[in-house]
């Protein structure tokens, strides 16, 4: 049963079950993604520190002051900053990911000079406030202004943002048990990044997608074909409530709808090839079916035609 428990600046706290804990982003204030915290028994778990040290502070604050323990383990579903910016505030915890995840972090988030960084991303801010500007398409506008303000939380935390890495790894399942509940973690490959991990609790039938699972968004694509795959082992699985990693909480008619869509564009994608037609005009001519029209991506839907087209035209 799920109630609304606590209101932060940052994100909304739900209670899903006994010590079961959504933590729901709130648009355009630096947390950006979802979370989730489990009482374990004698210690806290949170899965995904979000996207600033100020909300993942705010996080953990709210984890240890409900519960009255500490936290023991934070997961990483993926290395993506809006999942991991904030795992500063939980480096004298054990921080879980894959061998995949914790290499992407080290590579792709370090930050070596932070004026150029401030620079970089005082330059994209730029860019996308022209955007923001010069679009007429409501949708669009409403992702480019959600990016926007997400992106200035980020720049407003970055002179005290340190990437902390996971030191603990795994390859593709991880059981945790605590004296009161048993968590298990999954990587069943990666189709929103490299490497996916999501966490379900056997007993309440609750699962923590990270970004596997989102609502209403084009989520980025890294691979279709494992995408897909994944979502329909997923769906083998006893599952009563979805966490998605963007968007409210769920049921797996949420996993049905990401199926259906990937199934669609992937479908389109073959065709267009078969036909010969090129990117541009794929795109050009694909008609978005009308459940997909409201929903949210800085580029829309034409990214993961992009990705699928270019996916299927190597394979």
């Amino acid at each position: 049963m799920e109630q609304e428990i606590v209101e932060t600046k940052y994100f909304t706290l739900h209670t899903l079950s006994d010590g079961v804990f959504a933590a729901i982003a709130k648009p355009g204030q630096g947390a950006w993604s979802n979370a989730g915290i489990i009482d374990l028994g004698d210690e806290l778990l949170v899965f995904d520190s979000l996207s600033t040290p100020s909300a993942g502070e705010e996080l953990r604050r709210q984890a240890e002051s409900l519960m009255g323990k500490k936290v023991k383990y934070l997961i990483n579903s993926h290395y993506h900053g809006d999942h991991v910016f904030g795992n500063q505030v939980f480096s004298d915890t054990t921080i879980i990911s894959t061998y995949v995840t914790e290499k992407l972090c080290k590579e792709k988030n370090k930050i070596e000079d932070y004026e150029k960084e401030k620079q970089d991303m005082n330059h994209y801010l730029f860019q996308l406030k022209n955007q923001i500007d010069s679009t007429e398409d409501t949708v669009l506008k409403a992702s480019l202004i959600n990016q926007y303000e997400e992106m200035t939380k980020v720049l407003d935390d970055l002179s005290q943002l340190q990437i902390v890495l996971p030191s603990l790894l795994f390859e593709e399942k991880l059981t945790i048990t605590g004296s009161n509940r048993t968590v298990e973690l999954y990587c069943l490959g990666g189709g929103h990044s490299p490497s996916d991990t999501f966490m379900y609790l056997p007993k309440e039938k609750i699962a923590f997608m990270g970004d596997l699972a989102t609502e209403d968004l084009h989520v980025p694509i890294y691979n279709p074909e494992e995408f897909l795959t994944i979502l329909q082992r997923v769906k083998q699985i006893d599952i009563n409530v979805i966490v998605p990693g963007h968007g409210n909480v769920a049921d797996m008619a949420l996993c049905d709808t990401l199926i259906d869509y990937f199934s669609l564009i992937t479908q389109r994608a073959k065709e267009a090839l078969q036909h010969k037609l090129s990117l541009e005009d794929f795109i050009f001519e694909f008609d978005i079916p009308k459940e997909y029209r409201e929903w949210k991506g800085v580029n829309g839907i034409k990214a993961n035609l992009t990705a699928i087209y270019k996916y299927l035209q190597k394979s």
